[in-house]
């Protein structure tokens, strides 16, 4: 449905006929690590994400999965067993 609390006439899926259905009715701002994100758009002079209606919860425990302005790091190489590399080499051979 369509929003009629914060985000006027945008798609929300917390919407029902009976108002906004998220925890407190209302949409929260965006955070200071959300500065930058394409996602953040200004509605009544105030800046909200339009992926989540609480970012705040998003960064709580590390980066947001949904920020375009940060860069996922690569893949550490964990531990390896050499008698097992060393098999998966012959292998290849």
């Amino acid at each position: 449905m369509r929003c009629t609390t914060i985000r006027n006439g945008q798609e929300c899926p917390f919407m029902s006929a009976k108002g906004c259905t998220y925890n407190g009715g209302l949409c929260h701002e965006i955070v200071e690590q959300c500065d930058g994100c394409n996602r953040s758009t200004e509605f009544s002079a105030k800046w909200y994400c339009t992926a989540c209606p609480e970012p705040a919860i998003r960064w709580k425990n590390g980066p947001c999965n949904m920020a375009s302005h940060i860069k996922a790091e690569a893949g550490k190489a964990g531990k390896v067993n050499p008698l097992k590399a060393s098999k998966r080499a012959n292998k290849k051979k």
